[in-house]
């Protein structure tokens, strides 16, 4: 049995749980974890607390558990020391987010199979053959109460998960609104009904307004604070950021089978005191590879965007691989803070965690153009990073939904030669979603794309990034 660590935060615990009338559910939630080993033991220490108060606390992730962090991401068997914590504090069923598809079918079937909790989406349909377990939705019973759990996996503009297209083949999915209709079977069979979500905010507040039945929806992929839970159309959504920051508490209230009243309240990772042993037994185990803290580089000034950090990727690799340009995608850069001083390899390796490789093609200054508005619709409305090449983006509105005018310029600001042919390098990924006319698909490499940032970055010793960026956004 876990040690229970009962600290001053735990009384603020015990005051979120004190008061109850009729039959009350708790739920502690997650979102977009993205392979935050660093914070389990505080998590653990969390719910051994609220647990200790209340055995019938449920946990659950809306996905995005991994990805992130390459002592986890690189882990064999997949994803192994993630799935070892979530099992270890013993989450009761998560959602399937987009970065549970990066390793492939084979590697998500692993990871189903390793896990002590269900994955719940029922807009997914896999094959039996593929060895991935997952299930539509779950009941449990709570305290006597019966809480319905229906899971939602995110799908983008292509009809998939925001992923490489290779990852989920021989996958399908539906929208979110054509199969919740199909269950509200299940939200009138239950006292309490939940989704568990993977679809982002925005999305969410849509569910709300379409299916006002649900009680709870728990939010994730678009990294949203919330001040504990927003009611909308009477559907309390909640939302953590990124890499655990904060935890959800809700707290329903049940009379005769109808909820009451709900309510969440944040808790603070970095305010509990609290820790878990054997979590931390477990994490030094899984930190135990010297040449992550290896340095390859140094930054002469902290950065503190992402677009700067963007742009020395793309002059990593366009450097590297004697390119003319060189493009990703907004969302490929997973930090937007990076201090001045040392740059380890376990740095790189977070900030470019999905192991892609380079794709090399020849374009038109046009087809250029085509392919970098095609990234902007496919990255939700991002516009791309670039090196070689800077641009002006003019939207048509404030909201930056559409872009009214595109206009290029080379790195000595004469505007780019739209017949004139250039080698561009960009990756796999970027490659798949950007669906434009061009004549050349590009050849891909097998260096990863963080690989030739750490070859480049010990050839460069010491960059400064401060204040860089690739384009110029009007409105």
């Amino acid at each position: 049995m876990r040690k229970f660590f009962l600290s001053i935060v735990s009384v603020v615990l015990f005051s979120l749980l004190s008061v109850a009338h009729g039959e009350t559910v708790r739920i502690l939630s997650t979102n977009d974890m993205h392979s935050a080993l660093e914070k389990m033991p505080k998590l653990a220490a969390i719910v051994d607390s609220l647990r200790a108060i209340d055995p019938g606390l449920l946990v659950l992730s809306a996905g995005d558990n991994r990805t992130g962090n390459p002592y986890n991401d690189l882990y064999e068997p997949v994803s192994y020391p993630m799935i070892s914590f979530m099992n270890f504090i013993g989450f009761d069923a998560s959602a399937l987010g987009n970065h549970e598809y990066d390793s492939k079918i084979e590697g998500l079937a692993k990871m189903t199979a390793l896990s002590n909790f269900r994955y719940i989406a029922a807009n997914i349909t896999c094959p039996e053959e593929t060895g991935i377990k997952v299930v539509p939705y779950q009941v449990f019973d709570v305290n006597g109460v019966k809480v319905g759990v229906l899971g939602i996996t995110q799908v983008g503009t292509l009809g998939i998960p925001d992923t490489h297209p290779d990852n989920v083949k021989g996958l399908s999915f539906k929208r979110p609104e054509e199969v919740i209709p199909q269950y509200k079977w299940l939200a009138e069979d239950c006292d309490v009904n939940v989704l568990l979500t993977h679809i982002g905010y925005e999305n969410d507040v849509e569910l709300a307004k379409q299916f006002p039945y649900y009680d709870l929806i728990v939010s994730s992929h678009t990294h949203t604070q919330l001040e504990g839970g927003e009611l909308h159309n009477g559907v309390l959504i909640t939302q953590n950021g990124y890499q655990l920051p904060r935890v959800a508490l809700t707290t329903l209230e049940v009379e005769d089978g109808e909820v009451v009243s709900k309510k969440t309240e944040n808790i603070y990772l970095d305010r509990f005191t609290g820790h878990n042993e054997v979590a931390d037994a477990m994490l030094a185990h899984f930190k135990s590879n010297p040449e992550m803290e290896r340095e390859v580089g140094r930054l002469a000034s902290s950065i503190s965007t992402y677009d700067a950090l963007g742009v020395m990727m793309c002059d990593a690799w366009r450097s590297e691989l004697g390119c003319d340009i060189a493009i990703e995608n907004y969302g490929g850069v997973r930090y937007d803070v990076f201090p001045a001083g040392p740059i380890t390899v376990k740095d790189i390796l977070n900030l470019d965690p999905f192991m892609n490789t380079a794709v090399v093609m020849t374009l038109t200054g046009k087809e250029l153009s085509d392919m970098l508005m095609a990234c902007f619709k496919a990255d939700r409305n991002r516009f791309p990073i670039t090196s070689g090449c800077t641009a002006v983006v003019t939207y048509k509105d404030a909201t930056k939904a559409e872009i009214k005018k595109l206009e290029l310029f080379t790195t000595d600001g004469k505007k780019l030669d739209m017949k004139k042919k250039y080698r561009v390098m960009t990756n796999n990924y970027v490659a798949s979603i950007c669906d434009s006319p061009r004549q050349d698909q590009g050849e891909r490499g097998t260096d990863t794309t963080s690989s030739i940032i750490i070859r480049w970055l010990e050839k460069m010793g010491t960059v400064d990034y401060q204040g860089r960026s690739s384009f110029v956004e009007k409105w």
